[in-house]
């Protein structure tokens, strides 16, 4: 096995009666080098089709944060498995923003959290800004640029090497910044986002063309600033939501929580005409709910089909004293008719899950499967992903693929198989970690049968991390999917 490996400093030892974040510990430990290796073993058999990348994004520290840690707030730090004629590579490489390099050149942390917001010294602020790009969240491609996101501020490009190339703004056209959940319209091949801000206007909607120019950018109107992480999109409708997680800048900068749950303001999903950008969003009131993560919506005669993972309320903390944890979120369908006004909901199903996912090639279509990890353990101590639930949406049925009883694995990826058409002929990818062992592999399932293809064994524990996404090698599939 070929290896090689990058180290930086590490981080100072915490206070000794700083009690360790369960963000960074356990799973969710950080790791602090960077390696590449070749020629990884594998359990089982690669399928041939499976020639790409697969990149997952996380919150990955340098250096200890000086306060109260967030989950949110780590840097980027960006894990690829490379597949070609069978055979499997790795490598990890933090995103290295301005904001990174300036604590490196530090020797330390410049930069507070989400608990405890800290501006950074003057000269930092003006290369890097009051709030370091980590870049954290997601990773995905688009017009032959590949981007590593964080909702809060303007994506970062890097390449297939996992380098980072540097911020993006669409040639100047983007004001504010782009959410961690863009979406990819597979018959248009147009990247469709927002970007939400706690200044008026609070939110912008966002087109790029194929060819990646910002086409269309429209302002939103809200009663105030929300918290809005993501969002859904069908072939004629772009689909919002409103929750009760409100912005308060001025306690934010004096240190206090700087989101807040407030379910008086009640609850609204509203509805756009993709055809129509600057015409007035159909609002729907209802009670007031949580939801971090979309499935899928789709078009269905005069109403809007959503699915995502909701729970009663907000289920991340930032800080507030008296946090209380909500019950794990699980699948929910809205039907948003626009003709009488009406909406109604329903459970899909009682697992609890999160990080939903479809086969991209089918997204805002009316897919018949979706997949979403599923958790054995879900508290204000930590999550734990115990394998992937496999729903059929047009039968109403689940199906389920269990890791091992000491892994933790994360949200699964669709591989989709150029050879077949079938909604679920592909394979869905993840990394799980042994807890015990402190081990880490790539895991292949079988998106039809839910059963294991192949493990790829990596040279190093992978820690916990959010999202990821298949970037496959030629011209396979949708304009999500044409090599770069």
């Amino acid at each position: 096995m070929e290896q090689r490996e990058l180290t930086h400093d590490q981080p100072a030892d915490q206070p000794a009666d700083a009690a360790p974040s369960p963000w960074l510990t356990g799973a969710w430990e950080p790791i602090h080098d960077e390696i590449v290796a070749g020629d990884l073993a594998v359990t089982g058999v690669i399928p041939p089709q499976i020639r790409g990348d697969y990149v997952r994004n996380g919150p990955n520290p340098a250096f200890d944060p000086p306060g109260r840690y967030h989950i949110f707030d780590g840097d980027g730090m960006l894990h690829g498995v490379r597949f070609e004629d069978g055979q499997a590579s790795y490598r990890n490489r933090w995103v290295d923003s301005a904001g990174l390099r300036a604590e490196r050149r530090a020797g330390g942390p410049l930069y507070g959290g989400l608990n405890e917001f800290r501006m950074p010294p003057q000269e930092v602020l003006a290369e890097a800004g009051p709030l370091k790009n980590t870049a954290n969240t997601h990773v995905w491609r688009h017009a032959g640029r590949a981007f590593a996101l964080l909702e809060a501020t303007r994506p970062t490009e890097f390449d297939l090497d996992l380098n980072t190339i540097g911020e993006y703004d669409f040639d100047g056209l983007l004001q504010g910044p782009m959410t961690a959940h863009p979406k990819t319209d597979p018959e248009t091949g147009e990247l469709i986002f927002f970007g939400y801000s706690p200044f008026p206007p609070f939110i912008r909607y966002h087109v790029a063309d194929p060819a990646g120019r910002l086409v269309t950018s429209v302002p939103i109107d809200l009663p105030r600033a929300v918290m809005m992480h993501d969002f859904a999109v069908s072939r004629d409708h772009v689909v919002f939501f409103d929750l009760p997680a409100v912005f308060d800048v001025k306690a934010l900068v004096e240190g206090k929580p700087g989101i807040r749950w407030e379910p008086e303001h009640g609850a609204r999903i509203g509805v756009l005409r993709r055809s129509e950008p600057t015409s007035p969003v159909r609002w729907f009131e209802m009670e007031p709910f949580w939801m971090f993560h979309v499935l899928n919506a789709h078009d269905d005669g005069d109403a809007v089909v959503v699915e995502a993972c909701r729970t009663t309320k907000l289920n991340a903390e930032f800080g507030e004293e008296d946090f209380e944890p909500a019950p794990p979120p699980t699948l929910h369908r809205w039907r948003l008719d626009l003709a009488s006004g009406a909406v109604s909901e329903e459970q899909v199903d009682d697992r609890p899950t999160d990080f939903p996912r479809v086969n991209d090639d089918l997204a805002g279509l009316n897919t018949r499967y979706g997949y979403a990890g599923h958790t054995r353990r879900w508290d204000d101590g930590s999550v734990e992903f115990s394998g992937i639930t496999k729903y059929d949406l047009h039968g109403g049925t689940s199906s389920a693929h269990d890791f091992g009883p000491r892994e933790v694995g994360g949200e699964a990826a669709f591989v989709p198989d150029p050879e077949r058409s079938d909604d679920d002929a592909g394979w869905l990818m993840t990394y799980v970690t042994d807890l015990a062992a402190g081990s880490s592999d790539l895991v292949i399932v079988d998106a039809q049968t839910m059963e294991q293809t192949a493990r790829v064994h990596l040279p190093r524990r992978v820690p916990s991390g959010f999202h990821g996404n298949w970037f496959a090698h030629g011209a396979q599939g949708n304009n999500r999917t044409v090599g770069i």
